[in-house]
This record gives C-alpha cells, structure tokens and sequence, in this order.
C-alpha cells in the first residue's frame, strides 16, 4: 500500500529525513516516534501528498508518488482522498462559522447528496460525542474540543487511511482517553492507522508496529508490538522521548 525506499526530503539547507525506508500494509496500525524535529511529521506530510521526495522513491498502491504525479490534478484527487491527516495543531485546520459547516465542508465538496451530507455529519457528531458542539464556533472550543472536530472533519470523507500527527499533546486525560478510543474503533473496521508520537504508553494498546527516527532524521528501528513486549528498557526510552 505505502512504501517508501531511501526517501529523503530537504527544506533548503535543514534536513528533513533521510534514507528511510517504511512499509504500511492496508490495516495496519502503526506509530512512528523520534524526539522533536527528528522528520516525524515531514514523513506524515510525504505519505499524504503535502511533499515529494527529492531522493529514493514513494509508491501508493504501486503508483510512484512524485512531482509529476502531484502536479497532476486528474491523478492527485483520488489520491487525496485515499487519507484523513489531523495536524498537530488542530485549530489550523478550521475554518468554518461553525462545528456543523466544518464537519460537512468535505463531503460537500465530494459533491455528495445533502441527505447522505446530514447523515455523516450527524453519525462523526455522535461517534465522538460532540453532538453539543454542533453549533459551536470551532475557534471558540477548548484544544481537546477542537482536536475531535478536526478527527470528525476527517471522518465524514470516510479515508482508507487515518494519520494523526500528536493527537495527544496538550490534552487532559478525558480526552486522551476518548481519542483512544475512537482510533481503536476505527483500526477495529479495517482502517489503517498512522500515528506520529513521542509518548509511547499512551498509543501502545493501539499499534502493532513503531518506526523510530533517530535525532539524525532517519528511521533506526523498525519493532513490533510483541518484541516491545520483552524489551522493557527500551519502552521506557520510547515513553521519554
């Protein structure tokens, strides 16, 4: 489904990441951790489209993903809409009067009928339990509020593939808990879960495998959830990140 073989990716002089190789299968739930500006999220933006490789090669379903491809717009809009990518900062990501209109803004533009529109917009809404918030101005909600009107936002285009970049940073444990959930329930149908994290115990019931970059930007260990299991040490290094 995903892979990408000694990719690397620049920002002028500053290293994004280099020679990394990562492979998601349709289903799979992973995490990739590293400390702060190790290339986490340059690797997320990648996978969704937001950059292209300047070295190795980035394949989607055996489609090479790269700046031709991207500059082409009969190509790229199926390809978009193949993932859901909630950013670290939430609020970045709405824009509308309210809760309601930001959660159907997707979907409207799919050109969907306005009752199919209604129907995922009240079915996300009671999914993560913000059906209060339905008229709310999303600006005007707290950060964990927000963070689960952008997971909701992604959720009524109804991706293949779910990224979360930090989803729970500067969150109080309710909501944590809830975001928990909701990703459990989603990997539970078939969705493939990436999620970018420095805190594993807070995302190791959700994922069967971790990527860890290492400060030099590049990925230096692939494990499953079953070798972390006999690796204590090296869990308590992935929760301090």
């Amino acid at each position: 489904m995903i892979k990408i073989a000694n990719g690397a990716y620049t920002y002028g002089t500053q290293t994004g990441f280099h020679d990394v190789d990562i492979e998601i299968n349709r289903g799979d739930a992973v995490c990739i951790m590293g400390p702060n500006g190790s290339g986490k999220s340059t690797l997320l933006k990648t996978i969704v489209g937001l950059f292209s490789l300047e070295n190795g090669q980035y394949t989607f379903n055996n489609q090479i993903i790269d700046k031709k491809f991207l500059k082409d717009s009969t190509k790229t809009g199926p390809f978009y809409q193949k993932f859901g990518f909630v950013f670290q900062n939430s609020e970045i990501q709405l824009f509308n009067t309210s809760v309601a209109d930001e959660v159907a803004f997707g979907p409207q533009h799919l050109g969907l009928p306005q009752h199919e529109i209604d129907q995922r917009v009240t079915d996300c809404l009671k999914l993560l339990k913000i059906e209060r918030l339905r008229d709310r101005v999303p600006y005007h909600l707290s950060g964990g509020e927000q963070k689960l009107v952008a997971i909701a936002s992604v959720l009524t285009m109804n991706p293949d593939i779910i990224i979360l970049d930090e989803p729970f940073n500067g969150l109080s444990p309710k909501y944590r808990t809830l975001i928990s959930q909701i990703v459990s329930q989603l990997h539970s149908v078939g969705k493939t879960i990436i999620i970018s994290s420095h805190h594993f115990n807070q995302i190791r019931s959700l994922v069967d495998r971790v990527y860890v970059f290492s400060e030099d930007h590049t990925i230096t260990r692939e494990i499953t959830a079953s070798q972390l299991d006999k690796m204590p040490q090296f869990v308590d290094y992935l929760d301090n990140l």
